[in-house]
């Protein structure tokens, strides 16, 4: 749901008498609709509005529910784009120094700034990424409208925040300015890869402008956009370890099982998140890829807000250690899990306390009871070296349920398999792959789960994201195409001037000058964010999915984005720079 475009005029914040007393500032409230008169103590009247000001908002939040239920909708309000309810209020919402740099940025008629990766993901001999997760930024940041009261609470904390305690720079007359001239909507431009686009490092993934007095705003989004490192980073690693996957299906699976390949790698990152925000968001980066996961937060996020209510992804039925100590016996575990799941898809964790026990006679004694049932058991191993626990559960299942060879000569187990979900990286999965193969087992009989490997061992420098200054017009009128070139490390070098991503003769994304695009080529940017919201700017995830599937096959690894207009723009200014003083 978006935002509309030009909100009621009658919503908008009033302006304030400039000859009324400024109120003195008060702390960040929760949300315009949880604001309420403070009573003072002992002060009935005010008690009594408050208990009615609480009383009518619950009223007004159940009527709101009960539309979202007779329209389909099944996100309750905080959940929805714009609701979410934010730690701070959006002027401080960036790094300290940005606030001050409105001061220190020369005067402009225009900005121009851009993100991208700089480095390949290391270890995969691949410069190709997969870009996710600026719908989130955009809709949860971007179109929140500010009011006055978000100034007001942002100056009481500035006016301690520089050092020794005194007030610190922050633009509050410009803030102030397009609060009440464009509706609270920061104004600044925001064009973006489509999400789910693949493309090679050095393409830029977003472009921001901002012109005229608001020009020295320009980068002051830029902490907030510059997060969409963590989401395409993990959509990335996901889509590197399907393809490390997909290469032993290849080898060793049948045509018909073939559709196994997309609960191959099962999330099991939500625990050793830092949040359940980073949780929702990398769990969804993941879902680009596999259909597998236990993060549920992100597979309703995705199912619900994402797809139009359409599944996205799913699970089965697991015991945990806690399941299995809790009865007297490992067997008594199985067979009450057997009872109620054998039907179908269940999985059992087989190291609580002897896991080659487990395998040699727990497994057998239960056997008969699972194949009475006709369904398919999943062995856990949750310790030991990953790819010998793997290899003894494959052996186990062979002896105990016997296996058949498929049309590639690798054994299948009869209806049993094992996941993998302790110390699982890119790195252990080659090697169990790699194991599994090579004792000719089919790797169809193995999934892993992948948690902390997954959601958690990235950051920024993973792939080395930035965002920088690329182009400028001065006041005068001259421009200038502003880059970045440290001799320390020319591997933080940027990109000069306004930028373009286009596609030429339907090929990956490239990048050009602005207004120097091959005649007949196709624009890949798209507007997210026009100084507002922009309507219909979004895809269904199903799409984006189908998107990722898609170009990563049109996409051959080692492509260089780069025009040879731009590579020319760079050299010359390179050029420029290596030539001695005067």
């Amino acid at each position: 749901m978006q935002r509309p475009r030009l909100p009621n005029p009658d919503l908008r914040p009033k302006p304030r008498n400039p000859n009324e007393p400024r109120p003195a500032p008060e702390p960040y409230p929760r949300s315009a609709m949880m604001e309420q008169p403070k009573a003072k103590a002992g002060d009935p009247k005010l008690l009594e509005e408050n208990k009615r000001l609480k009383k009518e908002v619950e009223m007004l939040r159940q009527q709101l529910q009960i539309a979202q239920a007779k329209a389909g909708e099944v996100y309750s309000a905080e959940f929805l784009p714009g609701n979410r309810r934010l730690e701070a209020p959006m002027a401080v919402m960036t790094d300290s120094y940005k606030a001050g740099h409105f001061l220190m940025y020369p005067e402009a008629n225009e900005m121009v700034a851009y993100g991208e990766f700089r480095e390949p993901y290391a270890g995969m001999g691949d410069n190709r990424f997969v870009f996710y997760g600026i719908r989130h930024i955009v809709e949860n940041f971007l179109c929140r409208p500010w009011t006055e009261a978000d100034v007001t609470a942002a100056e009481q904390f500035y006016s301690t925040h520089n050092a020794g305690g005194i007030p610190y720079p922050f633009p509050k007359d410009l803030f102030l300015k397009f609060i009440r001239e464009n509706q609270g909507y920061i104004p600044v431009k925001l064009e973006a890869l489509p999400e789910g686009t693949v493309s090679y490092i050095h393409t830029p993934v977003f472009q921001i402008t901002a012109v005229k007095e608001y020009s020295r705003l320009c980068t002051f989004l830029e902490t907030i956009l510059t997060m969409v490192w963590y989401t395409s980073t993990v959509a990335t690693l996901s889509r590197y370890t399907r393809e490390l996957i997909a290469g032993a299906f290849e080898q060793s699976v049948d045509a018909e099982a073939q559709f196994l390949l997309d609960s191959r790698l099962h999330d099991f990152g939500f625990r050793g998140c830092a949040t359940v925000e980073q949780a929702v968001l990398g769990g969804s980066a993941h879902l680009l890829n596999f259909s597998g996961s236990d993060t549920m937060s992100a597979c309703y996020h995705t199912q619900y807000h994402l797809n139009r209510g359409e599944p996205v992804a799913s699970s089965i039925p697991a015991t945990e250690h806690s399941v299995m100590t809790a009865w007297k016996t490992e067997e008594e575990a199985i067979l009450n899990t057997i009872e109620h799941f054998g039907h179908g898809l269940f999985a059992c964790v087989l190291d609580s306390y002897d896991y080659q026990n487990a395998l040699d006679n727990v497994v057998p004694a239960v056997a008969e009871a699972k194949k009475a049932k006709n369904g398919y058991m999943v062995m856990r191993p949750d310790s030991g070296d990953p790819v010998d626990a793997v290899m003894a559960a494959l052996r186990a299942g062979e002896k105990t349920f016997g296996v058949t060879t498929n049309g590639k000569g690798y054994k299948v187990i009869n209806g049993a398999g094992c996941i993998q979900g302790d110390g699982i990286n890119y790195g252990t999965v080659k090697k169990i792959l790699d194991a599994v193969q090579k004792e000719k087992f089919s790797v169809q009989n193995v999934a892993f789960g992948m948690g902390g490997g997954l959601l958690q061992k990235v950051n920024r420098d993973t792939m080395s994201f930035a965002t920088k200054l690329c182009y400028i017009e001065y006041k005068d009128g001259t421009v200038r195409d502003v880059m970045k070139t440290p001799k320390s490390d020319t591997g933080k070098t940027s990109l000069p001037g306004a930028l373009t991503v286009v596609r030429v003769d339907g090929g990956p994304p490239t990048v050009w000058p602005r207004g120097q695009a091959p005649e007949g080529s196709v624009p890949v940017f798209r507007t997210v964010y026009d100084n507002g919201p922009v309507e219909g700017c979004w895809e269904d995830f199903s799409v984006l999915k189908e998107r990722v599937e898609s170009e990563w096959r049109a996409t051959p690894s080692g492509g260089n984005p780069i025009s040879p207009p731009l590579q020319a723009k760079i050299d010359s200014i390179l050029a420029s720079r290596r030539k001695p003083a005067a």
